[in-house]
């Protein structure tokens, strides 16, 4: 049973803080808690306004978010770690090796499928992450049972 999972992309203002989002609302009413966190994160920094904007024309609230750093300890209280691209994998098992076997790609039940960032780009690549973050959030939420 999955009782923290956490969502991590690099600065933790787009990707990561959108899918934690989907993810806890896909989820609700749960016991389960979700978060998230970036590899080289923008500490402290609001969601990127674009991504915002983007959650908010789907109804969805993410406002009062903070980003945060990943650390040894935040993967260490996590059931199962959720990431962007094939190469976040190999940076979080470098932060803690023993977390092999609870990382997987958001986008696993999409044939392995990375979702690239849509930092400092056009609105229209936030509007396609926000798709492919929604459509691998409803896949792991079928399979956590909601």
């Amino acid at each position: 049973m999955f009782r923290k999972i956490l969502v991590v992309c690099v600065g933790n203002i787009c990707r990561s803080p959108t899918a934690e989002t989907l993810l806890r609302n896909a989820l609700a009413p749960s016991t389960i808690t979700v978060t998230s966190a970036g590899l080289a994160a923008r500490v402290g920094e609001a969601m990127e306004p674009s991504a915002l904007q983007v959650l908010e024309d789907h109804g969805h609230d993410a406002q009062g978010f903070k980003a945060r750093q990943l650390t040894p300890d935040i993967v260490n209280e996590s059931d199962l770690i959720l990431v962007m691209e094939k190469e976040h994998v190999k940076q979080v098992l470098n932060i803690a090796s023993h977390a092999r076997g609870k990382v997987f790609l958001l986008g696993k039940w999409q044939s392995e499928r990375e979702i690239q960032d849509p930092y400092r780009q056009g609105k229209a690549a936030f509007i396609h992450a926000h798709a492919l973050i929604e459509d691998a959030v409803c896949s792991w939420a079928q399979r956590l049972g909601h």
